[in-house]
Formats: C-alpha cells, sequence, structure tokens
C-alpha cells in the first residue's frame, strides 16, 4: 500500500515566510522517504467548515510548480481541483506543462467542486451541483481530446474549442493519470468509470470502503472498462495518526488494504509538519509497502 503526503494546511509559525521553505522541506523528505506522492490544497479559501476561511492558502499548480522543481521521484497532483476554477482548454495545458517539467510526475486531481464562499468570494461563477457534474465530463472530455492525436473542435453544452491543440506534448503516454475525487456512487464513480485512472474516496470504514468498490466495478462491466486498471486511493481523516498512535494507524490500514485500497493519503495538519512526515517516512511507510 502506497502513502502520499497531501498537505491541506499553511498555517506554519511565522507565516507566511515560512510557507515556501516548510513545503520545500516536507517534499524533500516525502520524495527521499519512500512516498508515493504528493498532493496540495486547491482552493481560494480556507475550508471555513474545519478552519478560519482567512488562513493562509495557496494557489494549487503553482504550488506544484514550484515543488517540481525541488524532487525527482514523487507524483505530484491536486487532492482535488475544482472543474469551476479553471477552464477545460487551459487546464490541459497546465497540467501538460507541470508533466513536461517534472519530467512526468503529473497527476490531474479533479471534483465537481462545492465551497460556494470563496467562489461568491472572488467573483467565480458557482452553477447547480447538476451544472457543476455537466462541467465535469465535459473537462475530462476535453482534456482527453486536448490529450490525444484530435487537434479538432470541441462542441459542448458548456464549453466550446475551435482548435484543441496542445504543444509540447505530456511525456507520460498517453497522459497523466486522471484522478476523479469523491464517493457519489451515481455520478463521480461513473466518471471513474469512463474517464479516470484513479479514484480518491472519503471512507471512514474499510465495509465501506468495499462497497463503493463495488460500485465502481458495476459502473466498470456496464462501460467495458478495465476495473483493475483503476488505482483505489483515500483520503486518511481518522484520528490514529493525529494522536501518535502509528500502530493504531498501521492496524488500520491493513483492513483497508484487504478489501483492496492501494493507496492512503496522510495530512500533517500541525504546526511542525516535517517532524511528522519525517515519522512516517522512518516508520510507517516501509510497513505499508508490504501490504
Amino acid at each position: 500500500m502506497d502513502v502520499g503526503v497531501h498537505v491541506a494546511r499553511f498555517t506554519w509559525p511565522n507565516s507566511p515566510g515560512s510557507i515556501a521553505p516548510t513545503l520545500a522541506e516536507i517534499a524533500t523528505v516525502a520524495d527521499a522517504g519512500g512516498f508515493d506522492s504528493m498532493h496540495v490544497m486547491d482552493h481560494f479559501f480556507q475550508m471555513d467548515q474545519f478552519f478560519a476561511a482567512d488562513e493562509p492558502m495557496l494557489e494549487g499548480y503553482t504550488t506544484l510548480g514550484y515543488l517540481a522543481g525541488i524532487t525527482s521521484r514523487i507524483r505530484l497532483g491536486l487532492l482535488v481541483g475544482g472543474v469551476t476554477y479553471r477552464h477545460p482548454g487551459l487546464l490541459a495545458k497546465i497540467v501538460s506543462t507541470l508533466d513536461v517539467l517534472s519530467s512526468g510526475r503529473a497527476e490531474m486531481g479533479i471534483g465537481a467542486a462545492w465551497y460556494e464562499r470563496e467562489h461568491r468570494g472572488l467573483g467565480v461563477p458557482f452553477p447547480s451541483t447538476s451544472e457543476r457534474f455537466e462541467r465535469l465530463e465535459e473537462t475530462l472530455q476535453v482534456c482527453l481530446q486536448m490529450w490525444s492525436d484530435d487537434n479538432g473542435p470541441y462542441q459542448g453544452v458548456h464549453y466550446q474549442l475551435a482548435e484543441t491543440l496542445n504543444q509540447p506534448p505530456t511525456i507520460t503516454r498517453p497522459h497523466p493519470p486522471i484522478m476523479i475525487g469523491g464517493s457519489g456512487e451515481k455520478k463521480t464513480l461513473r466518471m471513474v468509470a469512463q474517464y479516470g485512472n484513479a479514484t480518491n474516496l472519503f471512507v471512514g470504514t474499510p465495509e465501506e470502503a468495499s462497497h463503493k468498490f463495488d460500485v465502481l466495478r458495476q459502473h466498470c462491466d456496464d462501460l467495458g472498462s478495465d476495473y483493475d486498471a483503476i488505482r483505489r486511493t483515500m483520503l486518511y481523516q481518522g484520528s490514529a495518526l493525529f494522536s501518535g498512535d502509528t500502530n493504531a494507524f498501521v492496524k488500520e490500514m491493513a483492513g483497508f488494504a484487504n478489501v483492496g485500497m492501494q493507496a492512503v493519503m496522510v495530512m500533517p495538519l500541525g504546526p511542525d509538519p516535517v517532524t511528522m512526515v519525517t515519522s512516517l517516512a522512518g516508520n510507517v511507510v516501509p510497513q505499508l509497502a508490504e501490504m
């Protein structure tokens, strides 16, 4: 089972001057310490469901570009980007640029977006839930066309592109992995089966994960896609790691691995993220790698 680092909070002592060097240190430890990937949050404001909205929040792809320059091995992506944040043609170009400059380590994480306050705050349109899912599907179609040999037009309900030219092409062939975030069984997991290379789930128990995998497998069967080719990942939201009980965390992850989970993303939310990531690299990552 692989372990990724997901940086969801940038509230560190002596911010904002400490943000860049702290991120660099996290990335360096993760890159050398056996972590599979590093992801960052993609929001305009910090999520007010958990922390104060005015805490520091970085723009996602700019941050990944910075991380690409100081790492050499780990995969880089957003967990996950909001479909409303970037025009799909521009999004494909951004991810392609990251892939080229990171020597093929980019991943496109994307979801339907949900945080209305930040949209209203910065004047970004926030359509209905149904329209956001329509836009998500069209965005996936646009990106896949941009990453194909088809440079022709794209005509959708919400997006119209006259010319889907994308040069230079990505180093990762046929394109960077597409990770679709969310656990919705009717729309999200169907899109994973149809367009995605990875799913990122919000699940609390192995039983819940197993059920979601059954739903995903059924969508794959219905669409004629390969379930086993889809990487199954989760964002850890339990309490064991945050209380420092790494043995309980490893035991918990064994249950998820047994039902087919392939990777877990952990969040260093405290004021000393480097110490947490260093500890995991030396202790937890090797244990999970054996699962």
